[in-house]
C-alpha cells in the first residue's frame, strides 16, 4: 500500500503538503510557547488591555488633539494619522516631481538631461536614512534662532524651530459637511447609469453643482466662519499661524526627493514604451508636443506605469518608518515609545504589522482597480 502511494504523484504531492503544513504550524506553536514561557519568567503580562491606560508621554506634533493623559490607543491613532498624512503628501509630491524628471531625462538638451541624470544617480545610490539625516542637519544647524529668523515674505518666518506662515482657521460646526458630501456621492452613483442612455448628459457638472450646494448648506447650517492667524514672536518661539517643524520638513523633503528619483524612471520607461509612431501620427495631425504628450502618449503609457508605481507607493508608505531617524512622531515612533514604557513588544509589533498590512492592501486595491479601469477603457 505504501509503495503504491509512493509511486502515485498525486499522493506524494498531498503528503508533501501535509508535511510542510505540520512543520509550519509546529514552528508557530513552538514560537508561541517559547514567547509565553519567557514572558512568564520575566513577569510581563500579555494582552491588549494596556491600550486603555494613560500614555504619559508627549507627542511633539499631531493632526489630532492629544494630551499625555490620553490612552495608548489615542496615541496610536495620532501616530497613524501622522503616518497617513506624510505618506499622502510624499506620494503626491514625488509623482509630480517624478513626471518632471522623466521629461528632463527625455530632453534633447544636454544640460537638462545631464542634470537630471546626475540627480538620479546620486539619489538612487545613496541610502535613504543618510539623506534624511542630511536634510535634518541642514534644517537644524544652518538656520538662525527665532529672534533672528529669516523673513522672506510678510508673515513668513524661517528659523531653527521650523517654517511659520499665516493660516486660515474655520470656526463653527462642520459635522453636516461629511453627510452632505456623502449625499452628493450617492447622487453621483444614482445618476451614473444615465450616462450610458444619454451620453450628452453633463454628469460632471451636475455632481460638481451638488457638491458646491452641499458645502454651502453645511456652511450655513453649521454657522461656520473663516479667520486668519499670523505667526508672532513671543518669548523664544512663534505663536499662531501654521508651523512646519524641522522633523516634518526633513522627512517630507528627504522622502520626496528620494522617491521622485524612482518614480521618474518608472514614468520615463512608460513613456518610452509607447510606439514612436504615435508621436509621428500626432505631429502629422498638427498637434503640439505638450498636447500630444497629455492626450496621446500619457494615456497609453499608464498601462505600463501603474503596476510598478503601485510597488513604489507601497515602498513610500513603508519608508515612513524611517521617521525615527529625524524624530518625527509617526506610528512606528509612537509604538516604539510604548514598547519602551510597557514592555508589550509582541502586542506593539503585532499592531504595527497589522496596520501597515492594511494600508498596503488598501493602496494595492485602489491601484489595481484603477489599472483595471484603464485596461477596460482601452478595450472599448
Amino acid at each position: 500500500m505504501f509503495k503504491r502511494l509512493w509511486y502515485d504523484a498525486r499522493a506524494r504531492s498531498v503528503l508533501a503538503q501535509v508535511f510542510i503544513a505540520c512543520v509550519f504550524f509546529g514552528t508557530l506553536a513552538w514560537l508561541a510557547w517559547n514567547a509565553h514561557y519567557n514572558l512568564t519568567q520575566r513577569g510581563i503580562t500579555t494582552g491588549f488591555g494596556y491600550l486603555a491606560d494613560a500614555a504619559r508621554f508627549p507627542i511633539s506634533e499631531s493632526l489630532l488633539d492629544y494630551r499625555p493623559t490620553d490612552s495608548y490607543a489615542r496615541a496610536f491613532a495620532v501616530g497613524l494619522a501622522n503616518t497617513l498624512y506624510i505618506s499622502v503628501l510624499v506620494i503626491a509630491a514625488s509623482t509630480v516631481l517624478g513626471f518632471l524628471l522623466a521629461l528632463a531625462r527625455r530632453s534633447r538638451h544636454p544640460l537638462v538631461n545631464g542634470i537630471a541624470t546626475l540627480y538620479l544617480e546620486i539619489t538612487r545610490n545613496t541610502p535613504l536614512v543618510v539623506q534624511l539625516l542630511f536634510w535634518y542637519s541642514l534644517v537644524t544647524i544652518n538656520l538662525p534662532s527665532p529672534r533672528h529668523a529669516f523673513n522672506p515674505l510678510p508673515g513668513v518666518f524661517l528659523s531653527i524651530r521650523g517654517l511659520f506662515f499665516p493660516s486660515l482657521q474655520v470656526h463653527g460646526q462642520w459635522w453636516p459637511l461629511p453627510w452632505l458630501l456623502l449625499a452628493a456621492a450617492v447622487a453621483w452613483l444614482l445618476l451614473r447609469p444615465l450616462r450610458k442612455r444619454r451620453p450628452a448628459l453633463p454628469l460632471g457638472r451636475i455632481i460638481a453643482g451638488i457638491a458646491v450646494i452641499a458645502c454651502a448648506l453645511a456652511w450655513q447650517w453649521g454657522g461656520m466662519a473663516l479667520s486668519t492667524s499670523a505667526p508672532q514672536l513671543k518669548g523664544l518661539n512663534f505663536v499662531g499661524g501654521t508651523a512646519l517643524t524641522p522633523e516634518f520638513t526633513a522627512l517630507l523633503v528627504g522622502l520626496t526627493l528620494y522617491s521622485a528619483a524612482f518614480s521618474g524612471e518608472i514614468i520615463r520607461g512608460g513613456i518610452d514604451a509607447v510606439a514612436p509612431g504615435q508621436w509621428e501620427a500626432a505631429q502629422s495631425l498638427g498637434l503640439r508636443p505638450w498636447t500630444t504628450l497629455r492626450q496621446v502618449i500619457v494615456p497609453q503609457s499608464l498601462r505600463v506605469i501603474v503596476p510598478p508605481m503601485t510597488s513604489q507607493y507601497l515602498s513610500i508608505v513603508k519608508n515612513t518608518t524611517l521617521a525615527l531617524a529625524v524624530g518625527y512622531p509617526d506610528l512606528s515612533f509612537v509604538i516604539t515609545t510604548t514598547i519602551n514604557q510597557t514592555g508589550q513588544a509582541i502586542e506593539g509589533l503585532a499592531i504595527l504589522m497589522a496596520v501597515y498590512l492594511c494600508i498596503s492592501l488598501s493602496v494595492s486595491l485602489f491601484m489595481n482597480l484603477y489599472n483595471r479601469r484603464i485596461l477596460r477603457t482601452e478595450r472599448k
